[in-house]
């Protein structure tokens, strides 16, 4: 069958693009602004990809189109598509529909939802499973299956048909498609349901947290009652939601009466070494290469999460001895002269802050520099704009990209984070001020949730221009 997908970059639907190439299809698709690690991993794959929304790209008429959710009424494929006469009709559907019709009818689904740390979560997650078969099989071990919303550097892939029963999808609240309003998870039915955490966010499609909460309720009644529900303790918004109608066991951690607890190693205050304690017991330890109090809450869920699925908490801890991270999550980009870049892909003021605070933990007094693009459209709508520079303020020193058309006085962030703030409404600039001032030992955080131009790869090569 030809399969093609509109918005096929996007992180999701990239990972969709390859689970139908690995059920056997034909898969093209179409996109805008197309750019790395997704756009890499799908030419990786032999998947063509056009530039824009060309009708042409749609004849031959393909058996169906799969419509990400980024396209809306008045985007000219999907009006040929719509516009089609009755003898010609494309049938088309939603990403997360065909994900749920093709590929986890029959899965044992292990759902991680929430605001932050989805991403890392599922990937650690998909990991243990993984290792633990490997482990227990004298034979080819069975490979768990996965969609996950960025490269995990261990499968330098971000999706996977697998063979086991078990399949991990990152389960997001945006919207499926414009023709499906409902939150993208709906379609999922996990057996499993981690929750990492719940905030306002997404503010072009949700008016108020309480539309948040109602998708969420809506995923919690779809989980049965032989599942499993993995919740942070003292979660407000979250208890809140359970409080609306929950008929599956749930299990707390992170919290002081928790179930599933975690305590930081004390020489390691960067959260490179904790153990993991399970009723009370100490149950296992990990030593890893993330760091983050952040990471250590979304390694117990994982944790959690794979003891439902029959994992030991042992095996689960060794597993993650050996995890090496996700692209875009503080992901070191190049080591030059003695300054590190760092790519991150925090866009909401608590994700800045958590990376920033890991990484304050880890670097100790050493300089960091925190270059920040507020590319999501919640960002851009300035909803998070107060919150902004108080998440910053672990950094020493600021460049805030100003875009074009923000639409709110960006200057405030920069004027409330201090003398050492400074917008810039050029990418250039940004690069030529950083590269003129950093030295060794300085550690670059560079936080965007796109490809921010390139500014990686520029600020380095600029940095070895300038010594």
């Amino acid at each position: 069958m030809h399969l093609h997908i509109l918005g096929i970059c996007g992180t999701f639907m990239a990972g969709v693009a390859i689970l139908a190439r690995q059920l056997g299809h034909h898969v093209t698709g179409q996109d805008v602004g197309a750019y790395p690690p997704m756009s890499d991993q799908l030419a990786a794959e032999g998947i063509p990809v056009w530039e824009g929304y060309d009708p042409k790209h749609l004849y031959p008429a393909p058996e169906c189109v799969i419509v990400g959710n980024a396209l809306s009424r008045g985007n000219e494929a999907v009006e040929y598509i719509l516009n089609c006469r009755p003898e010609h009709n494309i049938p088309f559907m939603s990403g997360p529909a065909w994900l749920a019709e093709n590929v986890l009818r029959n899965r044992w689904v292990i759902a991680v939802a929430g605001t932050h740390g989805k991403t890392t979560t599922s990937a650690l997650l998909a990991f243990i499973l993984d290792e633990s078969a490997h482990a227990a099989s004298t034979a080819a071990p069975t490979k768990s299956g996965f969609l996950i919303g960025g490269i995990p550097q261990n499968f330098g892939v971000s999706a996977r048909l697998g063979e086991s029963p078990f399949f991990v999808v990152e389960a997001d609240e945006y919207d499926t498609a414009f023709f499906d309003k409902r939150s993208k998870f709906i379609h999922y039915r996990p057996r499993t349901l981690l929750l990492n955490n719940l905030e306002f966010d997404h503010g072009d499609i949700f008016p108020d947290l309480a539309a948040i909460q109602t998708q969420f309720h809506h995923l919690i009644r779809t989980i049965p009652g032989n599942g499993r529900i993995l919740c942070p303790e003292e979660d407000e918004a979250l208890e809140q939601t359970l409080a609306m109608g929950c008929w599956t066991p749930v299990e707390y951690f992170g919290g002081p009466s928790a179930i599933w607890q975690a305590k930081k190693d004390p020489t390691a205050n960067d959260g490179s070494s904790f153990s993991v304690w399970y009723q009370g017991i100490e149950s296992g330890r990990v030593e890893w290469a993330l760091i983050g109090e952040h990471n250590i809450q979304n390694a117990l869920a994982a944790i959690a999460g794979a003891y439902h699925a029959g994992v030991s908490v042992a095996s689960a801890c060794r597993a993650l001895g050996k995890f090496r991270g996700v692209k875009r999550r503080l992901e070191e980009r190049g080591r030059i002269h003695g300054i590190t870049v760092y790519d991150d892909f925090a866009h909401h003021p608590t994700a800045i802050a958590t990376t920033l605070a890991g990484l304050r933990a880890r670097v100790g007094g050493q300089r960091i520099i925190a270059v920040l693009e507020p590319r999501s459209n919640t960002m851009r709508l300035g909803i998070h704009r107060g919150a902004i520079a108080p998440a910053l303020m672990d950094a020493d020193l600021l460049w805030l990209y100003e875009p074009p058309n923000i639409g709110w006085d960006m200057g405030n962030v920069v004027e409330e984070f201090g003398s050492n703030g400074h917008l810039r409404n050029s990418i250039d600039a940004i690069v030529t001020d950083i590269a003129g001032i950093a030295r060794a030992g300085d550690h670059v955080l560079i936080m965007s949730n796109g490809g921010f131009g390139g500014i990686h790869d520029r600020l380095i090569e600029a940095i070895k221009s300038c010594r």
